[in-house]
């Protein structure tokens, strides 16, 4: 998708505000100045089997990224839809430690068949609103064409050469990918954000390496002051990393887990999982000032970091009545300065202990009136030292926008949120997320939002790195697919 720039939409972002609520409309909207973002509900849902294996013979794992090809998009006269789009898995199933899994990037072809909003699909049909078939797979290498690793990069480097800058490795030699975020050029080369790095890289249409781009010094993970790219997930054979955790930079797997592109392909957004070791991320309750990078993308082998905002994740009270923060999962970008952030608490879910979620929400993001900290709070100093932002800074604002968990309308479609914790509870991890017009002259800005699960591998049928294997936790998870039809005024597509 390609669109105009959005100087409506972002005024009227910059409204809201995080640390209050927002009235909200009876149909789960947010008014401000005669502008007005709808979220009309869920219209469809699909899965697709945990126990699928894709080309390579391998178990598939789903939605670590999403990004729909909307020159694929095609409205029929019937009212459904068909298209294509790219799920990224993430490192593997690494439930006891990582593993020698290829990464790859997986093509989607969807049948979409909404419910008008509101409505209640036929009984009997209520999660086949929406026909996904995995059609291929291809596997991203590095730079010399080489095959890259889900294994944990403990202690391990790959020096920097030419045009490439210091990488992760694995003991095996590969160079580490835990990928998190696919955003797709023109052209069919794509950025991959990761979790190792946290790096962004952008590869060929045919999957080789083509560049990589570092952050600020900030979120370059540092142990015994030096860069260790390790999450403490040691492979077999490998050795725990000292110290298990950074001492400044990301933490362990919280990398670079949101990235988009502006619809006008001039941007590239991308924002860490939750708060740096130094920036308060060393404790769930204090993690929640994160940063966004905005990459002036107009060169795509050369990004160039432009600006950089803090985020205040979702804060919320967890079912021991403390403080907990909500850590991003995905971003979608509505222009430069705005974009829809996907956050959500842990280790609730199918597929996990704990059965009842809460916390899982689509938020809205404004950067506009916040302070540009680029090159201003790096390496050796800290933007909110303990979790506490500096004064000089103002962050962004975040509003709710799609409760995710809302109970009434997972019912319409015969989910629901806590006990039992069975395959109609929504499994832990929602990370991935797009966005595709409905195409109808009627409702010019109508949209369908696309939510997917990492369903993390976990099947009792799997087979992975040339050995089968049973899910941690005894469950099937699908990999889920949840549509939400939504109105966004001003974003204009060509």
């Amino acid at each position: 998708m390609r669109s105009k720039s959005l100087p409506l939409l972002s005024a009227v972002l910059a409204t809201f505000v995080f640390s209050a609520p927002v009235a909200a409309l009876a149909d789960s909207s947010i008014a401000v100045q005669g502008v007005t973002l709808v979220n009309k509900g869920r219209v469809a849902v699909g899965r697709i089997p945990a126990n699928l294996r894709d080309k390579f013979g391998e178990t598939f794992g789903s939605g670590s990224g999403m990004s729909i090809d909307t020159k694929s998009w095609v409205r029929n006269a019937d009212g459904t839809y068909k298209g294509s789009l790219w799920l990224l898995p993430d490192r593997g199933y690494n439930v006891a430690g990582t593993t020698d899994y290829r990464a790859r990037l997986n093509t989607i072809e969807v049948t979409l068949a909404p419910v008008a909003p509101g409505a209640t699909p036929p009984a009997g049909k209520e999660q086949s609103g929406v026909d996904a078939k995995l059609i291929d797979t291809m596997l991203l290498k590095d730079d010399k064409g080489a095959d890259t690793t889900g294994l944990d990069p403990v202690n391990g480097t790959r020096p920097a050469e030419g045009s490439m800058p210091l990488l992760p490795a694995a003991p095996n030699g590969k160079i580490s990918l835990d990928t998190e975020a696919v955003a797709r050029l023109p052209d069919g080369t794509m950025f991959i954000s990761d979790e190792y790095g946290p790096y962004i890289y952008r590869f060929a249409a045919d999957g080789r390496m083509m560049s990589a781009t570092p952050p600020p010094a900030a979120l370059l993970p540092m142990r015994n002051g030096a860069v260790n790219f390790a999450s403490n997930n040691p492979g077999p054979g490998e050795s725990a990393p000292d110290p298990k955790d950074p001492t400044s930079g990301r933490q362990n797997n919280q990398g670079l887990e949101g990235m988009s592109l502006t619809p006008d392909g001039k941007f590239l957004i991308a924002v860490l999982q939750s708060a740096t070791r130094q920036d308060g991320g060393d404790s769930s309750s204090t993690r929640e000032n994160t940063r966004a990078l905005v990459y002036d993308a107009v060169d795509p082998a050369n990004l160039k970091l432009v600006h950089e905002y803090v985020v205040p994740l979702p804060v919320f009270t967890n079912e021991k009545g403390k403080t907990a923060v909500a850590a991003q999962s995905e971003i979608y970008a509505l222009s430069p300065q705005t974009f829809l952030m996907l956050a959500r608490d842990s280790n609730n879910g199918y597929g996990v202990k704990g059965d009842k979620s809460l916390y899982r929400s689509v938020v809205a993001v404004d950067v506009s009136t916040a302070t540009d900290i680029a090159g201003k709070f790096d390496a050796d100093k800290p933007v909110a030292p303990k979790g506490v932002l500096d004064a000089s800074v103002k962050p962004a604002t975040v509003s709710q926008f799609i409760d995710i968990n809302d109970s009434a309308d997972l019912a319409r479609f015969g989910l629901h949120n806590g006990a039992p914790n069975d395959r109609n509870n929504l499994s832990e991890k929602w990370e991935a997320m797009s966005l595709v017009s409905v195409q109808d002259p009627k409702l010019p800005d109508d949209y369908f939002l696309f939510v997917a699960n990492d369903n993390d591998f976990l099947t009792q049928d799997g087979f992975q790195v040339g050995a089968a294997y049973k899910g941690d936790g005894g469950g099937d998870v699908d990999t889920m697919f949840q549509v939400f039809q939504v109105t966004i005024p001003g974003l204009a597509t060509k």
